[in-house]
């Protein structure tokens, strides 16, 4: 939930009288004299919160707060608080009721003045700030004076159910007791079908009040809607009037002006007509021709200087290929001459191989013939007659003879294949393939060589015919520009004289033009009768949007007005038919009563006192470590970091330990100022982890003892808290003011 912020205080209240206080929603300064009722304002806020106590008598030294607060005037005490609440603004009124001060309480929404559900005299102030009024007044209220680090029984026992239970509502000894109590003053009620029965008529209710709430805030939406847009409509309704009146004037300012502007450029024209005259040119068709000449002879210079590179690069790139291409192997040919003379050569070797291999298959076949041949005779001539005869001499005269003709065709074969590998030998490969792939390589480089050369000559031509084409256009551009400046020389000189040229040219016809402009524009505006206009038109603010931005504006308003008064009037009928809010709300209240009795009856009372009997062992320590932790966190803000670390003991005294040190220091070992910084940091950092709802904080002169730096530096810390937490800062004193002067967000009152 947002954190409630105070938008209106009206009090009649001790020395005020129907005194109004509206703070900003962040930071507010607040300056006032001494006994200029700046505690006064901070009671009256804890007064309607939490009312007067009617029981409290005065005491020596002492009055009551429903006698010292009683109105100066003799007028009754009363008072008016208007509140951000969550999403929506509530208004608290407290005044005498009899006898009774501050007797009378309403809560209301304020656009609606519908009542706030749940809202009373006795719980306003714990409901919105989430504390009791002890709590809430020693942890949300800052003075300079009292600042002794004493304990209060509440506020300790707050501190100590922080630690104990996570939350900031009841602590273990009070919930041990409670459930005790209720163990021993009641017994589980058995009965069925009550509860769901509560819960059904319950959410029928909650959901009917929910409509209700929902309508209503509809309402109040609407109507707020309504007024701001019916003010909208009167504002652009004066606007749309201011622009025709801003009109007329703009006329008589724009012929002022226009007068002055055409007297301005005709003497301009004269001065420049009388030194084009002196000075005779050719006309600007002419001169823009010769700049583009110039310009392009310019561009030919960079191609031919581009050129000349690429020619370099070129003639390098066709030399590297030239010499790559050569091959010892290919002397003085083509790429398809050296791949036609490969193929040949691999012709010839392999018909060389296979007449040597068809040589050496017959000496095989002539040696296994004379072989099986002699022998078979021997054979047979052995079988006949057992001895060696004619027969035998046949057959060995035939396997020398077959033996003979096998060595003649071996050594045919051999020969054949020396032939073949000779036919190689030339161009250092063993294999025609190899030798074939040699000549194609050769063929890519050779080819390669030539697309280089090639290329080369043609950046030379583009090269020639580019400095050809600079030559003629720089001969033509100096004629041309000798004509009105004989002492030109060089392309520098040219684009110098050409400039000047243009320029005077420029200038004439600009001037020309802007006077005949300012001429035809005097006669148009002397044609609307601009002088009366002018006499009769007041000063006047300028409008924030332009005339037809301000009618289109003016028209949205009036139809979306119509839409929001039809919507207004039937969500107001819809209110009306849906019942009585307080009947309603009582009737919640009843069965939320009923219903949680009904509920705590039935639970197992015993298991719950385990559960926080075993929770309750966790409590180590008196008071919470992030206490500690967030006080010292804001003192070494409040101190320039010289104390970084705080600790509280079971009292509240507080100690500190300085940067560097190791023992700490407690309050009577401080000045002044230090103990009123150690007071500023426990006090926001109890406020911090005991107000959860985070309301606003109210310092009375809590900074007047600081010096200058800590003071800045408090000031920064309150600014940033008040980012999430709406802080009131009453001072008599003026450094605070100069301290804040241009801080953003700063609400700056004087009382």
């Amino acid at each position: 939930m947002k954190p409630i912020k105070i938008k209106s205080m009206t009090a009649t209240f001790g020395k005020l009288e129907k005194a109004r206080l509206e703070p900003g929603p962040g930071l507010t300064l607040i300056h006032a004299p001494n006994e200029g009722g700046k505690s006064t304002w901070a009671a009256f806020w804890r007064a309607m919160l939490y009312g007067i106590d009617t029981r409290d008598r005065d005491k020596k030294g002492y009055l009551a707060d429903k006698n010292h607060y009683q109105p100066w005037s003799g007028a009754p005490m009363e008072g008016e608080i208007t509140l951000e609440y969550g999403s929506r603004d509530i208004t608290i009124r407290r005044g005498p009721r009899g006898n009774t001060p501050f007797g009378f309480f309403s809560a209301v929404y304020t656009k609606t003045q519908a009542p706030v559900p749940g809202l009373t005299a006795s719980n306003c102030g714990e409901l919105l700030t989430g504390a009791g009024q002890e709590v809430f007044t020693r942890s949300a209220f800052l003075g300079d004076s009292g600042l002794s680090l004493t304990s209060a029984p509440e506020l300790e026992r707050r501190i100590a159910a922080l630690v104990t239970s996570g939350g900031e509502e009841v602590s273990f000894s009070q919930a041990m007791n409670r459930l005790k109590d209720w163990k021993n003053r009641r017994q589980v009620n058995r009965s069925v079908g009550e509860i769901p029965k509560l819960e059904g008529e319950l959410y029928q209710v909650r959901e009917a009040l929910e409509q209700l709430e929902e309508v209503t805030l509809q309402i109040s939406q609407l109507e707020g809607e309504q007024a701001a847009l019916e003010k909208k409509r009167d504002t652009l309704s004066h606007q749309a009037q201011a622009h025709r009146l801003l009109a007329q004037k703009e006329l008589a300012d724009r012929y002022t002006r226009v007068s002055e502007a055409y007297q301005t450029a005709q003497t301009q024209l004269e001065t420049l007509e009388r030194e084009q005259s002196e000075h005779p040119i050719p006309d600007r068709e002419a001169l823009k021709k010769a700049q583009g000449d110039l310009q392009y002879i310019k561009a030919l210079e960079e191609e031919i200087k581009q050129g000349e590179t690429a020619l370099k690069e070129a003639e390098e790139a066709a030399a590297k290929a030239k010499e790559a291409a050569e091959d010892e192997r290919f002397p003085d040919m083509t790429g398809e001459e050296a791949v036609t003379r490969a193929e040949a050569a691999g012709t010839t070797y392999r018909a060389a191989v296979e007449r040597g291999a068809r040589k050496n298959r017959r000496a095989w076949l002539l040696q296994i013939a004379g072989v099986l041949g002699g022998g078979t005779l021997i054979a047979v001539q052995f079988i006949q007659r057992g001895q060696l005869g004619l027969l035998s001499g046949l057959g060995l005269g035939f396997y020398a003879l077959m033996t003979l003709l096998t060595i003649v065709a071996l050594k045919a074969s051999k020969k054949l294949r020396t032939q073949a590998d000779e036919s190689l030998s030339a161009y250092h490969v063993p294999t025609p393939e190899e030798l074939t792939a040699k000549a194609q390589d050769y063929r890519e480089r050779w080819q390669a060589a030539e697309k280089a050369a090639q290329e080369a000559e043609v950046v030379q031509n583009a090269l020639t015919e580019r400095k050809g084409k600079r030559d003629t256009a720089k001969s033509e551009l100096l004629d041309f520009v000798h004509a009105f400046a004989p002492e030109v020389r060089d392309l520098f000189g040219c684009s110098a004289a050409l400039s000047r040229a243009l320029n005077l040219d420029h200038e004439l016809a600009m001037a020309r033009d802007r006077t005949e402009e300012r001429r035809r524009r005097l006669e148009d505006l002397e044609a609307q009768g601009v002088w009366p206009a002018a006499r009769a038109v007041p000063e006047l603010p300028l409008p924030d949007l332009g005339p037809e931005d301000t009618d289109r504006a003016l028209a949205r308003a009036a139809d979306r007005l119509e839409e929001v008064a039809a919507q207004l009037n039937q969500a107001v009928g819809t209110r009306q038919a849906m019942g009585d809010p307080a009947a309603l709300s009582a009737r919640r209240e009843e069965l939320e009563t009923t219903l949680e009795r009904r509920r705590m009856e039935a639970e197992a009372l015993s298991l719950a006192m385990e559960v926080l009997t075993q929770a309750n062992v966790q409590l180590q320590e008196r008071f919470s470590p992030e206490l500690n932790r967030l006080a010292g966190e804001y003192m070494a803000r409040l101190t320039g970091n010289k104390y970084p670390a705080v600790s509280l003991t079971r009292d509240l005294e507080g100690f500190v330990r300085e940067e560097g040190g190791v023992l700490p220091r407690g309050a009577l070992w401080l000045s002044r100022g230090t103990v009123d910084q150690l007071y500023l940091a426990v006090r926001l950092a109890v406020c911090r982890l005991c107000l959860p709802s985070r309301p606003p904080i109210m310092l009375d002169d809590a900074l007047v003892s600081f010096d200058d730096q800590r003071l800045a530096q408090a000031l920064e810390l309150l600014w940033e808290l008040s980012g999430k937490q709406q802080l009131l800062l009453f001072t008599c004193q003026r450094r605070e003011s100069e301290l804040l002067a241009n801080v953003p967000g700063v609400t700056k009152l004087e009382l």
